[in-house]
């Protein structure tokens, strides 16, 4: 569990409860907190780097985004819990700065407009439903379209499916055709668009009933997995230490996990490698553009906050084995904590073959086994489920994986659907969509002085040293400014990229550095104008290296929510500072595009995306030698 209350023990320590109830009352003293007041956001203001990692006395600052329900008004605040004041109060301006993230209380309040709403109750009457308790609705970030009534609102778009009893999954039953605009600060609908009642599918979905799962498998033998001296890693509030790594854990509501101070020992010291890494955001756009649904793309963590959202885990359904589960605490719409229990997951697990020789010369067998901690944890977005998994190996290796499941959204299937949906079940579609996601990642290759080399294969040309025209090897192109630093994967040459550290070589007089292996797989697919291409300007490109500037936390900027554009990355990298031996940032674009499958209905199968950083010349060889053989206790006989 996280450290709650007392002395803080680092700067980078998540909010305790108490010092959340302690923000909550320096507002409320200095009259910014009063009854009609939402906190929309609340989290940690970090301190800069360059205090952190000399060991400077850090103040504790608080940074929230507040909204008055009764003036309408929002601003950003600082806190200092240090000095007990409130440090900054910024006002934010709707039209060009955005809204600040939805409420959790919004969506219960766009249930209640509806419930009274004529023109909502008729076009429910027009699709044969007469009892609005039976139909599921879903308050939806709206995007921005430059629509003149919404200029300045507080906007929720809203579609809905219906929902036979409350123990019924809706997702099967769309009501389509139709959707709701809300004003969410003056609680009434703005407009209703109605394009025309569709049949409503009739198969359930209702994948936990026997009538639609069938009978459960009898075949599966139990699996235990089990650590008779327990795991091997230790934990001092924290600061999580495993074999040769150590980091810190934290937590945003806004980002959730986040790593901090990365490092591997290697010759009696830690070597610094990634002193921050998180999913800074993501964003799912969807292909279809009819009347009813173009405006479906959600920044799941800028206007919904994944960190808000997390699972409570629980033991041998999300995770298996020894494990370790630490709470998180985040604050309410009203800004007192509320504590998320079993938030985070780690444990150690077996990881096949690290490596393994036969040698025919001397007869000798040698056989290692990898493992790799894993600290990970699950959110829930409305009908999608994320899973976000950090894995640390013995060889040095860092690794994203996000394992995306749950129930995709779903519209009637007609002639309408065709080309920007597939049919998942009779009448039934799921929209084409996709969830791309920015990984943040503050490097410190042994050092703040870090530089990026884009590195491809490379065919040599037939000639006299390459007579027979088999020679390859590899380019290598320093990315030297933020405008050089926006680039794209390419899987037809094999691209990577290192993060080197100039000033530090290694012992072959070659600087040491970090490898990102991306995934290659699509940006953005929306077009050049797009709203959501202005929104989303970090989703097209996969890699954007800039100058680090604790300022610049999120790649589509502070504010998502109704932002029209252009905040983030274009506006970070727009100054084109130099990159080349530098404190830097890369932000790393990957994800998935998902053409739904008739068998990722009623519920997905896991599908996964993800990349891996793994040390290229950090080391001076492999660093795993030193990992003993598998004792014969454990069935190897080598």
């Amino acid at each position: 569990m996280f450290l709650v209350g007392g002395d803080r023990s680092h700067p980078l320590d998540p909010l305790s409860a108490e010092e959340i109830l302690a923000a909550r009352q320096i507002l409320a003293d200095e009259g910014v907190l009063v009854a009609s007041t939402r906190v929309a956001y609340l989290g940690l203001e970090e301190p800069p780097k360059e205090a952190v990692l000399a060991g400077q006395p850090c103040a504790r600052r608080v940074r929230a985004f507040l909204l008055d329900l009764a003036t309408e008004a929002s601003e950003d605040v600082i806190v200092s819990l240090t000095d007990q004041r409130v440090e900054v109060r910024a006002p934010i301006d709707p039209a060009t700065d955005g809204q600040v993230p939805l409420l959790t209380e919004e969506h219960a309040l766009v249930r209640r407009v509806l419930e009274t709403d004529e023109g909502w109750l008729a076009a429910l009457r027009r699709r044969g439903i007469t009892d609005p308790g039976t139909v599921y609705v879903a308050a939806l970030t709206a995007g921005h379209f430059e629509l003149a009534a919404e200029q300045g609102r507080r906007i929720a778009r809203v579609l809905a499916h219906r929902q036979p009893a409350p123990e019924s999954l809706p997702w099967a039953y769309p009501l389509d055709g139709l959707v709701a605009y809300v004003d969410l600060t003056k609680q009434a609908v703005l407009e209703i668009v109605d394009t025309g009642a569709l049949p409503i599918p009739e198969e359930s979905g209702d994948y936990h009933l026997a009538e639609v799962s069938g009978p459960h498998r009898t075949t599966q033998k139990p699996i235990q997995i089990t650590q008779p001296e327990g795991p091997s890693f230790q934990v001092d509030g924290n600061l999580v230490t495993w074999e040769k790594w150590s980091l810190r854990l934290g937590y945003d509501m806004r980002e959730g996990l986040t790593l901090h101070q990365i490092g591997f020992e290697d010759g009696g010291r830690v070597r610094p490698i990634v002193y921050r890494a998180s999913v800074a955001e993501m964003v799912v756009p969807y292909a279809d553009p009819s009347p009813v649904r173009f405006w479906q793309n959600y920044f799941d963590t800028g206007e919904y906050q994944l960190g808000k959202l997390a699972n409570a885990l629980e033991l041998g359904c999300d995770c298996v084995g020894d494990i370790t589960y630490f709470d998180a605490t985040i604050a309410g719409d009203n800004g007192e904590p509320i504590v998320l229990p079993n938030a985070i997951c780690m444990h150690e697990e077996d990881y096949g073959v690290l490596w393994k020789h036969t040698d025919p010369a001397n007869g000798s067998r040698e056989t290692r086994r990898q493992r790799r901690l894993v600290i990970s944890f699950f959110v829930t977005v409305g009908n999608y489920d994320y899973g976000f998994y950090w894995y640390l190996y013995l060889d040095g290796t860092i690794e994203l994986e996000v394992k995306a499941t749950g129930i995709v959204f779903t519209g009637v299937y007609d002639e309408r659907a065709v080309p920007y949906a597939s049919q998942v079940a009779p009448g039934l579609a799921a929209p084409y969509h996709q969830h791309i996601f920015s990984a943040r990642l503050d490097m410190t290759v042994d050092g703040t002085t870090n530089a990026v080399d884009e590195v491809d294969v490379a065919r040599y040309p037939r000639g006299p040293i390459n007579p027979y025209g088999s020679a390859f090897g590899q380019a290598f192109t320093r990315l030297r400014t933020e405008a050089e630093g926006q680039r794209d994967a390419d899987g037809s040459v094999d691209r990577t990229w290192h993060v080197v550290n100039p000033s530090v070589p290694n012992r072959f007089g070659q600087p040491v550095g970090y490898a990102l292996f991306p995934q290659d797989k699509p940006t953005l697919m929306a077009g050049e104008g797009s709203s959501i291409r202005r929104r989303a300007a970090f989703a097209t490109r996969h890699l954007w290296v800039t100058r680090y500037d604790p300022a610049e936390r999120y790649p589509a900027g502070d504010l998502v929510n109704q932002h029209p554009g252009g905040a983030g990355l274009p506006r970070y990298a727009a100054a084109d500072r130099d990159i080349d031996g530098q404190d830097i940032v890369l932000w790393h674009t990957f994800g998935l595009t998902h053409f739904p499958r008739p068998e990722d209905w009623p519920i997905m199968p896991v599908d996964t995306c993800g990349f891996t950083l793994k040390p290229v010349g950090f080391f001076d060889r492999n660093p795993t030698l030193d990992v003993p053989p598998t004792t014969s206790e454990d069935h190897c006989h080598c």
